[in-house]
């Protein structure tokens, strides 16, 4: 690569970077104004809740047919596209008066990030050789975990001096410098010979994706035995199942399945869905412990995950350079081992432990976290043929992405059942015990109100027993991947990665002028 292209691509990663920040502001800013959300548009908790599931709907649920979009009609176009969704959609959030109105804001914001993720990646694909193209995915992978601790910091700041609006239009000038950027650096991409459009399969995917996740969503509040959620989620495996089975036989399908018969790509795409199980998960419930029994504000909480984002960091730049001399699997396989050895860590906390013990585990966490999934991802994109990119991405993500809410709604469920087991209700009128069994927030202000400290301090010991429970279980999960990893993934580099001559990675790259 000539001295100019190259200096060319990393400024074209650093504006693709800057895409991705905005997604990680959103996974944990939302956290921190949905209090406030809930009195300025007197909504519900129904209604909070859409405001934050509606996001992940639609992110997951159309990953997979904007994928194959991407590769026909080109990246470029379509990031430009997502990005300009995720602008007006972070405006109209912003303005909104209704509640209606956000969750509307809120599912264009998934829109948009449903197609900025798999065509960010896709990019990276074939704009690197397969030496520089770890490096580059570590620095857009580093960019969106740092929007994890930034979102609660940021948004922080901006409720406590503007109004709620403010932690959306935060979004507006990032993307826009991202957009000049990626027009002016990033050249065109696309399949020179793309496959005849799959409506069926683009139509079965995206059904049978928004039913998952919709049933997955549902099932925590309603019930796993919910006739709704039953319903949807058995909708669900009959269209993905019909999905798969079409991809199979069509001439052209949309997705290339067959992928998942070589065993890089099955496994990097197994354990970039693992670590995300356990990134989600622990985000579901570190939040909530440094809020409601360490007893700090959403800034001092996002301040406080900054051990979880500082070894995610380290273990990027560990994982990167170890894959690119050694091959995937060892990287992997330690992460995944070193996540578990965090968990475990953690599940010993109790209501005596401070913040001094949560940040070790945190930043043993976050370093496994981050020394498997860029050599996961990095194992993917290696086996992907360059016209295929965004396509091929986009089913690791919406792996991740499905994975994710499948986890967090499991997850959250064990939570809620052994606080519930766990907490002591003895002698609380009806209604108040009801709030108190509801949520931890719920039985401290429930304390609060009664003056009943033994009450407060039973609900946080009976959130930490739950907390427990769902490390052991992440834990669990990631060590039996760890194992299998070891066991079951190819051991050498792969030699037979599509870009591995020089140049040959460029040959589907149109220069736009």
């Amino acid at each position: 690569m000539a001295g100019s292209s190259q200096r060319r691509s990393w400024l074209a990663v650093g504006a693709l970077t800057l895409a991705v920040l905005t997604i990680g502001f959103d996974i944990t800013i939302m956290n921190v104004a949905l209090p406030t959300m809930a009195t300025e548009l007197a909504a519900g908790t129904d209604g909070l809740q859409w405001i934050v599931n509606a996001y992940i709907l639609l992110f997951a649920g159309l990953m997979l047919p904007i994928g194959a979009i991407a590769d026909r009609f080109g990246r470029r176009l379509l990031l430009l596209v997502g990005l300009a969704v995720f602008a007006a959609a972070s405006l109209l959030a912003a303005w909104s008066d209704t509640t209606g109105a956000v969750i509307a804001a809120r599912a264009a914001l998934g829109v948009g990030a449903a197609v900025i993720m798999p065509t960010t990646l896709a990019t990276i694909a074939v704009l690197f050789e397969p030496d520089e193209r770890g490096k580059a995915l570590s620095v857009v992978v580093m960019g969106m975990g740092a929007g994890i601790p930034l979102g609660p910091i940021i948004g922080g700041y901006l409720l406590e001096h503007f109004w709620w609006g403010s932690i959306f239009l935060i979004n507006v000038p990032i993307i826009a410098a991202a957009v000049i950027a990626i027009a002016l650096l990033l050249p065109e991409s696309r399949d020179p010979a793309p496959p005849r459009a799959d409506l069926l399969g683009g139509l079965l995917s995206t059904t049978g994706l928004l039913a998952f996740v919709y049933g997955t969503i549902e099932a925590p509040n309603r019930g796993w035995t919910d006739p709704v959620v039953l319903t949807t989620l058995t909708g669900a495996v009959v269209l993905l199942a019909a999905f798969g089975w079409w991809e199979l036989r069509t001439r052209q399908p949309m997705i290339d399945l067959k992928l998942f018969r070589g065993r890089q790509f099955l496994w990097g795409s197994i354990n970039a869905t693992l670590v995300s199980f356990a990134l989600f998960g622990l985000l579901f419930v570190v939040p909530l412990y440094l809020q409601f029994v360490l007893g700090y504000d959403a800034l001092a909480t996002g301040i406080r995950l900054l051990p979880l984002i500082g070894g995610f960091v380290v273990g990027v730049g560990a994982g990167t350079r170890i894959a690119g001399r050694i091959g995937h699997k060892i990287p992997i396989a330690t992460g995944l081992l070193l996540t578990g050895i965090g968990l475990t860590i953690g599940v010993n906390t109790d209501t005596t432990s401070g913040f001094g013990f949560a940040a070790i585990w945190y930043a043993i966490t976050g370093l496994g976290i981050g020394s498997a999934l860029t050599p996961s991802m990095d194992a993917v994109l290696a086996v992907l043929p360059p016209e295929r990119s965004a396509s091929g991405t986009a089913i690791t993500m919406t792996l991740r992405q499905a994975g994710g809410a499948l986890g967090v709604a499991l997850l959250g469920s064990l939570l809620s059942q052994t606080y519930h087991d766990r907490l002591d209700l003895t002698g609380l009128p009806a209604e108040a015990a009801g709030t108190a069994r509801d949520s931890l927030a719920g039985a401290l202000g429930i304390a609060t109100r009664t003056g009943n400290p033994a009450l407060a301090a039973d609900a946080q010991a009976a959130y930490i027993d739950g907390m427990g429970h769902v490390l052991i279980a992440c834990a669990i999960i990631v060590f039996v991947g760890a194992l299998l990893t070891a066991v079951l993934m190819p051991g050498r580099r792969n030699r037979t990665d599509p870009r591995s001559r020089p140049g040959q990675h460029r040959a589907n790259v149109a220069t736009a002028t």
